[in-house]
């Protein structure tokens, strides 16, 4: 009975569970490593980057043969070859050129990225999905669960995201330290590091002689130029040290990589997606943390939920006056700190109803005449609701909990229309 258990269960990893792995850096190689060995059967991979020799050194998919080459495309060919009956798929594109129902098809998605911007894309994507109940509680059948994986260094972290349930990645964006600057007068006037010829490079000399152009940290050209013009100023003050490998580290903002850190947290991931997938164990409490500077530190963290996170709560609070007009209710949410990097044309719904829409021009003609309707009236004069803002710059949908203030003047209900 056992042995039959243990063959179902094999099969369903290796033929209903679809696995997401963003990224096939040194942490993507032991996530496929990993979950390939696991018994997972069908494995998808993304990744935008290209193999550069200083990869090879802990990114153990790649041959010195592969420099040049997409990681994505080598690494699913070498874990195929390595694993059979494993299927690997790869995507060697930006995370952004994925529609949103890319990301929709599968069961479990896992981060091994090095960047804050591509984590809070993904984590956004997932929330998006999530749907609430009228009761305030999320839809089970909506939540995504996310795992995440991150190395610095001889430091690595672990956690399991349930959109919802537990902190999403917004949730906790304080946990990562705030980047180091250097003032602007130092590299300009006074360098004393190879990092200040570099930043120099980066920071103002691109400006000034390139004009017009974004500089883009993942174009080899620019990279190149960067640290050509920072040799430059490193032999002006008499700075040695400068190499391209500590051009890109600096520009980007990368800690060297450990090649253990990577495999312990890939292995604590992997872990968590069998927990997941099986349902064989208690999952992780939120959070595990690695140190390895000092022997070895591991220890897991129970982090809250913020109630009023802007991407997975059941409605960020919004105070309004009871005599707010839609229109007026837009222009409130624009000029909202916690909002403006977000919305640029926010269309609106309650309930499944269209109050305004941006786009298609035909629906936009359609609900343009309830922006001066009361909003309090085209909510069914309820003096509280979720209202779901959907906008070009959201990856998801928005949801804003408004709450009506009492005030001197009152809407008659008896008056008030809508489309």
């Amino acid at each position: 009975m056992i042995l039959k258990k243990r063959k179902k269960l094999l099969e369903s990893l290796q033929n209903d569970f679809r696995v997401l792995v963003i990224g096939a850096g040194g942490l993507g190689c032991e996530l496929l490593k990993d979950l390939a060995l696991s018994g997972f059967g069908l494995i998808h991979v993304i990744d935008m980057d290209t193999i550069d020799v200083s990869n090879l050194n802990r990114q153990f998919l790649f041959r010195i043969q592969d420099v040049g080459k997409p990681k994505a495309e080598v690494a699913a060919a070498r874990v195929m070859q390595r694993v059979k009956g494993v299927t690997v798929v790869p995507h060697f594109c930006r995370i952004e050129e994925k529609d949103v129902s890319f990301y929709q098809d599968f069961q479990i998605i896992v981060l091994g990225l090095d960047s804050i911007e591509a984590r809070s894309y993904i984590n956004s994507v997932v929330c998006g999905f999530l749907v609430y109940e009228e009761d305030g509680s999320p839809d089970m059948t909506t939540i995504k669960p996310l795992v995440d994986g991150g190395t610095e260094g001889f430091r690595g972290h672990a956690r399991v995201i349930y959109p919802g349930l537990t902190p999403c990645f917004h949730c906790s964006l304080w946990l990562f330290p705030p980047q180091v600057t250097f003032p602007l007068c130092t590299l300009a006037e006074t360098p004393r590091s190879p990092a200040h010829c570099i930043e120099y490079a980066h920071l103002i000399q691109w400006g000034q002689e390139r004009q017009g152009e974004t500089f883009d940290a993942d174009n080899p050209e620019h990279m190149k130029w960067i640290y050509d013009q920072a040799l430059k100023r490193g032999a002006q003050f008499n700075i040695s040290g400068i190499t391209y490998s500590l051009t890109q580290g600096v520009v980007k903002n990368i800690v060297p990589a450990i090649a253990s850190t990577n495999a312990i947290v890939a292995a604590t991931c992997a872990l968590e997606i069998l927990k997941i997938a099986t349902m064989f164990s208690t999952g992780m409490d939120v959070y595990m943390q690695y140190t390895g500077t000092e022997g070895i530190y591991m220890r897991t963290v129970p982090h809250d939920k913020d109630p009023n996170c802007t991407m997975c709560s059941a409605g960020v609070p919004v105070d309004v006056d009871n005599t707010i007009t839609l229109q007026k209710f837009i222009d409130q949410l624009l000029k909202d700190s916690r909002f403006k990097l977000k919305l640029s044309k926010p269309s609106v719904s309650y309930h499944g109803t269209n109050l305004y829409m941006q786009a298609p021009p035909v629906l936009e003609e359609m609900t343009r005449p309830n922006l001066q309707l009361p909003l309090l009236g085209l909510m069914d004069g309820n003096t509280s609701g979720v209202l779901n803002i959907n906008d070009r710059r959201l990856t998801g949908v928005l949801r804003v909990r408004v709450t009506f203030k009492e005030g001197p003047d009152s809407v008659d209900m008896d008056t008030v229309g809508g489309v």
